[in-house]
């Protein structure tokens, strides 16, 4: 009995070796975390391989219920993809990729492109663990790109899986963060020093931009900030939009005391050089291990302007604020000097974007052909290794792209689903050199469907603004480059008189019937106008040229990966085609799927049983 039963079980084999599919992602812990929810009841860690294009997540939520992570998008959660799975009473376990058909609704995808690593449950917590490629070929899938991401979470109480408002939760993450904190060097002599308005009382206004001018630590030989951080007083987080910090050239002559920023005295609107930011949704930001903003030496500013954007949209009286920014410096040297260029469109007074638009396009040019003149010295290569990007509540997405001799080389830095409240620091995947003659695009989506009036450039929330902030090296003189549109040309495409006063071409835009026709003209008509670039120094000197917006070549998304788990339907091959799973390296411990695992332990019990009569 047991020779006969030898070539049966030899046949079953197979099915235990090794599988072929989705790599499984990190192996080593996963460093990134987030709750999800205010009240910390859903809990987030991840990790991906940027190589192989895998994302693993962990998610952990205090239920004995159903759990489940997926990506949705800005407008509604219907057909968001969502990764369901549980432990039934009985300890069996349940796991599936899944789609929104409706708002309560899921259905089963037809290609399972999440591979199961780890469910479990205990009497507080059901833990799930899965990874999934980047971007699958299911079209019912979203994809894990370096965009801003709409992570959505649910769960249930019980096994039923139903969707319900108040256990479904939406959070906005940068989920590819390149750089992680702990990877990072920490310098061993360190010293901070905090740059703070102290028991200033917030107006009584929407908007305000609160404005003082502080000296930066006076130290005796060089030394680096190679950190920055926010300083937030808990009860005023939310009134605080964003912090940016500006080097003063040291000729210029400072006003004291705390003023409106761009108000009645022009002097508290000096200093244009920004060498550090937050915006809301923004955390702590280390720079590279080589890379620093240089304290100390005659070249090296003494003093600060320190910037606090308030939105006080509530009117609250009596409410005090001490926030700040606290920078970390060290007398260990890095090995570059670093600076911060400012891009876009010139926010006052050209920019308008008309109401009631399902799109509008806004382009900041720069040309950097004649910074080295207006620098003093020869400019060497900028080596951009982070950004920063920065629009108000119209704002939908942005994007810089880089020129060359007239050829796009490449997009530098993009949002496509850009989120007013996740604005930060990001690193670059890999650095990206401009060189002097290059040209920058900035351009701005913008959506004012809920807008009956014209949104125009300007300081408050309710206005607009269209800005990227690049981090590189070396450092140099110049502080920003941005573009504004011929507003005459534009008034006139659009049938509006106007003479050569930009003014009068911004009232003219007052006049227009905002159809979605007129909406296309004006976008097409700053498109095509000539763009006035502004080009300005840490002192002050500014420089006008004029240059055209070159056409964006959109760039290609990449291959999708082709699941192993389920059918792939025809109608999910996108137009960029997909690829097929690679195998597994051998040094990795694939997961055998959940039905061969529990058909192999009914197979090898019954195996056993018969060996065991047999003997």
């Amino acid at each position: 009995m047991t020779c006969a039963l030898l070539p049966r079980l030899l046949l079953l084999l197979p099915l235990a070796a090794p599988a072929t599919g989705i790599p499984h992602g990190p192996t080593s812990p996963l460093r990134y975390s987030r709750f999800l929810d205010s009240s910390n009841v859903i809990y987030l860690r991840w990790d991906f391989d940027i190589q192989t294009e895998v994302i693993t997540f962990d998610l952990q939520v205090r239920t004995t219920g159903w759990v489940g992570l997926g990506v949705t998008n800005r407008y509604s959660n219907v057909g968001a993809d969502l990764v369901v799975g549980g432990v039934l009473p009985d300890g069996t376990v349940y796991f599936s990729d899944q789609h929104l058909v409706d708002d309560d609704t899921l259905k089963e995808d037809g290609s399972q492109d999440a591979e199961l690593q780890l469910l479990k449950e205990d009497a507080v917590y059901t833990t799930m663990r899965f990874s999934r490629p980047f971007r699958t070929c299911d079209s019912h899938d979203g994809d894990i790109t370096s965009d801003t991401i709409r992570v959505l979470a649910a769960y249930g109480l019980d096994d039923t899986i139903k969707l319900e408002r108040e256990r479904t939760f939406v959070k906005s993450i940068f989920l590819l963060q390149i750089v992680h904190p702990d990877d990072l060097d920490a310098p061993a002599i360190s010293y901070i020093h905090d740059l703070e308005i102290t028991d200033f009382l917030i107006p009584e206004d929407d908007t305000t931009y609160a404005c003082t001018f502080l000296p930066l630590p006076i130290v005796k030989e060089k030394h680096h900030i190679y950190k920055f951080e926010p300083k937030l007083i808990y009860h005023n987080e939310t009134m605080v939009h964003h912090i940016l910090v500006y080097a003063c050239g040291n000729a210029s002559a400072l006003p004291t005391g705390i003023s409106d920023c761009y108000g009645a005295d022009p002097a508290f609107s000096l200093c244009s050089q920004v060498i550090v930011g937050w915006a809301v949704g923004g955390t702590s930001y280390q720079f590279p291990d080589d890379v620093g903003i240089s304290l100390g030496t005659p070249l090296d500013p003494q003093w600060i302007r320190l910037e606090i954007h308030y939105s006080n949209f509530h009117n609250l009286p009596g409410v005090y604020d001490s926030s700040g920014i606290r920078v970390y410096f060290t007398p260990i040297l890095r090995k570059y000097d670093m600076g911060v260029l400012q891009l876009g469109f010139f926010t006052f007074p050209i920019h308008f974007i008309p109401p009631g638009a399902e799109s509008f396009m806004s382009y900041g040019l720069c040309m950097t052909e004649q910074f080295d003149e207006i620098n003093g010295v020869p400019v060497p290569d900028i080596q951009v290794y982070g950004y920063l990007l920065h629009t108000h509540l119209a704002g939908r997405s942005l994007q810089a792209v880089q020129y060359r001799n007239g050829k796009q080389v490449r997009t530098i830095c993009k949002d496509d689903a850009y989120d007013f409240n996740l604005q930060e620091t990001r690193d670059l995947k890999e650095r990206i050199t401009i060189k002097m003659g290059d040209e920058l695009l900035v351009e701005c989506h913008y959506q004012t469907l809920d807008r009956t009036t014209l949104t125009f450039g300007g300081p408050s929330t309710i206005n607009e603004m269209c800005l990227i902030f690049l981090f590189y090296y070396p450092r140099n003189n110049i502080s920003s480059c941005m573009g504004y549109p011929d507003i005459i040309h534009v008034a006139h495409e659009l049938g509006e008189e106007a003479s050569s006063n930009s003014m009068e071409g911004m009232m003219a835009m007052n006049n227009v019937d905002w159809t979605p026709e007129n909406i296309k003209k004006a976008e097409k008509a700053c498109k095509m106008a000539d763009q006035v670039v502004v080009i300005k120094t840490i002192d002050e000197l500014v420089k006008n040229q004029t240059g055209h917006i070159p056409d964006i070549i959109p760039t290609p998304r990449g291959p999708c990966l082709e699941s192993t788990g389920g059918k792939v339907e025809p109608g999910d091959k996108t137009p960029a085609g997909y690829r097929a799973a690679p195998l597994v390296h051998s040094g990795s411990s694939p997961t055998v799927p959940l039905t061969i695992l529990l058909l192999l332990q009914g197979v090898f019990s019954w195996l056993l049983d018969s060996l065991q009569g047999a003997v």
